[in-house]
């Protein structure tokens, strides 16, 4: 098995590797019985015949670290491998003294139990001393009439015992997975109950086995929040990326900083190039120049800016580069005035 419902108060004996992704509904403890004088103590079934559930089944292992816990032995007590509906026909019957079960309040077997006659459910008046003593137990309180307002059933307010449901995983379940089992526990359970108030499932809470750091991060943080807009998939890797990207952003933040200097350095680097044969023009007519110099250094002018009008230049940087084509008519200029000056 990769994940499982475990409830809690067995994972005690169970492999400390186990993770929890959460608790996610209440599991009350009821206890009815017949002919017991205190019907709020757990140490009035002494001497009893209780079913308390098959060997192996969770609500025999809460049973009987509950009993035991308040000297209800076995040599004390009668304990039957009875559960369900079984176990309410033979108290029915009279053949059983009393019957524990971890079932909801909208069980079959808990409005099967409620309708026997003279079967009182009991109320744990030591409820607090419960819950400090084993942490993984609530206090819940069942409302006069909550079970059945017609019949008015309960006809007194009820105080329970209830452990948790928790979603158990393996250490190597896929992290994925877990987030997309929560999605669906906040759904399907988040709903208020007779119990449960409005998302108050799933829970990090009342969980016998550490929670998995995916459950954490869930419980804290909610679910991705990329998983509103982008395919599961997709929004659990990014999701899972975003411990990469941040540190990677940090260290291209100095680089975005520097690229547009550098950018406008390469474009205006195209043009300045030109600058120099320009200027060794300019310089060249400081000088008396005979006629054949003089065509050359036109030649190059022409050429200089032939080459200069194929630049791919950005319209941002159209400035430098009208400016170069000024300065080359300039020196143009000089030109044709020298050869004005031969003839």
């Amino acid at each position: 098995m990769d994940v499982a419902f475990v409830q809690g108060g067995v994972g005690a004996s169970a492999d400390s590797d186990l993770a929890s992704l959460g608790s996610l509904y209440f599991e009350p403890l009821w206890v009815f019985a017949r002919g017991v004088t205190n019907v709020e103590d757990l140490r009035s079934l002494r001497g009893r015949r209780i079913a308390v559930g098959p060997e192996g089944s969770g609500t025999r292992a809460l049973v009987d670290l509950l009993l035991r816990a308040n000297g209800v032995t076995t040599p004390a007590a009668t304990l039957v491998p009875l559960t369900g509906l079984d176990a309410v026909r033979s108290l029915r019957a009279g053949e059983i003294d009393a019957a524990v079960f971890v079932a909801s309040p909208e069980s079959a077997t808990v409005r099967e139990a409620v309708t026997v006659h003279d079967v009182v459910l009991m109320s744990f008046a030591r409820a607090d001393a419960y819950t400090r003593l084993f942490p993984f137990l609530s206090r819940l309180t069942l409302p006069e009439g909550s079970l059945s307002l017609d019949r008015d059933i309960p006809r007194q307010e009820i105080v329970l015992l209830s452990p948790t449901a928790s979603l158990v995983v393996r250490p190597d379940f896929h992290p994925a997975l877990s987030d997309l089992l929560l999605v669906a526990a906040a759904k399907i359970h988040g709903r208020a109950g007779v119990f449960e108030r409005p998302r108050q499932f799933p829970s990090p809470d009342f969980t016998d086995f550490p929670l998995s750091p995916e459950a954490l991060r869930f419980h804290q943080s909610g679910p991705p929040f990329l998983a509103r807009y982008l395919p599961f998939w997709a929004a659990t890797l990014v999701d899972r990326m975003k411990i990469m990207l941040l540190p990677l952003i940090a260290l291209l933040f100095p680089l975005f900083k520097i690229l547009p200097p550098t950018f406008r350095w390469r474009t205006r680097r195209k043009i300045y190039r030109w600058y120099r044969q320009v200027h060794d023009t300019d310089v060249a007519l400081c000088t008396p120049q005979p006629a054949e110099e003089l065509d050359r250094l036109m030649t190059a002018l022409d050429h200089i800016e032939h080459q200069v009008r194929l630049l791919p230049i950005p319209p941002a940087h159209a400035e430098s580069h009208f400016h170069l084509r000024l300065h080359i008519d300039l020196v143009r200029a000089k030109v044709l005035a020298a050869r004005a000056a031969l003839r």
